[in-house]
């Protein structure tokens, strides 16, 4: 039996043989969100200001251990106000991993700043302490007023931006002092770990502000969405103010004191969130269950390994994954043929940001261990249903 035949024999053992397309991930509703939407639709307060929002920013800050969260309409916005009111401005770079969704990069160039891509850990999919420390000993200085330019573009290098790949937690402390070294800002995009620790604390309270996707494809989606985390007040309330256009308080005046945005989270779409908050232990419980039959039935296939989650981390297990170690395209592309063909919807990792025309011109480091992983890695079936018993 060839791999790909293997690998399919083994979804099927995890969850069974499909009588229609299994989705990689499909979102999971207690019976409350039809009630709680069915509200703001009787009630009428549909937009912004409704108290779900309100209800659902209080919710993910006693999830996420965070002092402040504040919900926006997606985790671009969130990534790209985190950004703004960090400190990146136009004309900066910003270290992010190649490997990634296209948002983290897009979030860094609304900003007016360009991407600065770096390279990968094989074993948790995000930025490489190593690695980063290497290339940036080898193309940045640090100037006499403390900022780290580029000796390669002559560009201020402001910021990293750690981007928890599939749900696992990256290498935080290790980053976290790198940044400490060269001057540089901390940002955590936490999009896809909602639920995951680094030794004991959850993602996205390691820096001074941090981004959460609460697309239709997360763990828990409010259909579109994102928030922000801060457990600063002054910045929380700040980001709140320039995400809703800025508006000075008043009972009928219109004045706005910030060129802002309108990216507050509509009441509708919090009362979807709110609803799956609630049963947010239930979810992962579910996830990691799934997780677990996964890893234990492809541990008899020593040609494939299992993302796991790292030693020092629990991890939500937002996509589950597979590495095809020192495969080709070729193979990946047959297992994802198999698969699909199946009924099982599979996708590999994305493009790695480096290879897409839009950034081929950015600077970046050597990026050899992304460009494996682009070969290797595929996402099976993940929805939290498929974990239960």
């Amino acid at each position: 039996m060839d791999l790909a035949k293997e690998i399919l024999v083994c979804v099927e053992q995890a969850i069974g043989k499909p009588n229609k397309m299994v989705l990689l991930h499909q979102p999971f509703f207690p019976p409350t969100a039809s009630q709680y939407v069915g509200e703001c639709v009787e009630t009428g307060w549909v937009s912004s200001a409704g108290s779900y929002v309100t209800k659902f920013e209080q919710l993910l800050a006693n999830v996420t251990g965070a002092k402040r969260a504040i919900a926006v309409v997606n985790g671009t916005a969130a990534l790209e106000i985190c950004f703004r009111l960090a400190g990146v401005k136009a004309g900066d770079e910003v270290i992010c991993p190649s490997l990634t969704f296209v948002a983290t990069a897009n979030a860094i160039s609304h900003c007016g700043a360009t991407p600065h891509f770096v390279d990968v850990s094989t074993e948790r999919l995000s930025i490489c302490p190593e690695s980063l420390r290497s290339h940036l000993k080898r193309i940045a200085k640090v100037d006499e007023s403390g900022r780290t330019l580029n000796r390669e573009t002559g560009r201020p290098i402001s910021a990293l931006c750690l981007m928890h790949c599939f749900g696992h937690p990256g290498e935080i402390d290790q980053l976290a002092s790198i940044c400490n070294e060269f001057n540089l800002l901390f940002i955590e995009d936490a999009a896809e770990s909602l639920g995951s620790y680094y030794k004991s604390k959850h993602t996205g309270r390691f820096s001074k502000l941090a981004a959460i996707s609460f697309n239709g494809n997360k763990i828990v989606t409010t259909g579109g969405g994102g928030a922000i985390l801060c457990d600063d007040d002054h910045l929380a309330d700040l980001a709140k103010h320039v995400t809703s256009t800025a508006k000075v308080p008043s009972a009928w005046e219109f004045h706005h004191d910030h060129i802002a945005w309108n990216f507050r989270m509509p009441n509708l779409n919090a009362a979807l969130g709110v609803a799956q908050l609630e049963v947010l232990r239930e979810i992962l419980k579910c996830k990691r269950e799934l997780a677990n039959r996964y890893a234990s039935i492809f541990a008899a296939l020593p040609e494939v390994g299992f993302v796991a989650e790292p030693s020092d981390s629990v991890s939500n297990y937002w996509l589950n994954a597979i590495r095809l170690p020192g495969k080709s395209l070729e193979i990946r592309n047959s297992v994802l043929k198999i698969l699909n063909d199946a009924g099982f919807q599979s996708r590999p990792i994305w493009e790695p940001m480096h290879q897409l025309p839009i950034y081929a011109h950015c600077p970046r480091s050597d990026l050899r261990r992304t460009e494996a992983l682009k070969c290797e890695i595929i996402n099976l079936p993940s929805s939290a249903f498929l974990g239960k018993p």
